[in-house]
């Protein structure tokens, strides 16, 4: 599903939606290679929007053992 991220200065981005379809919170980033799945499930991201910076991320795909938290 598309979805918009529409910044306080106004500035507009579109990209796919993961998780939640409609927030708001602290935009955050990751730029790892790797381990982007720990971070969808990492506690210390809650609440915030995730933006990962990696263009290849999720070439590989996305296993369950891999998840941080349950």
């Amino acid at each position: 599903m598309k979805g918009l991220l529409i910044l306080e200065n106004g500035a507009r981005f579109e990209g796919d939606l993961l998780g939640t379809v409609e927030g708001l919170g602290e935009l955050v980033f990751n730029t790892g290679m790797t381990g982007y799945q720990e971070c969808f499930t990492d506690p210390s991201y809650e609440g915030q929007i995730l933006t990962l910076t990696y263009p290849l991320i999720g070439n590989y795909g996305a296993n369950d053992l891999f998840m941080q938290n349950r």
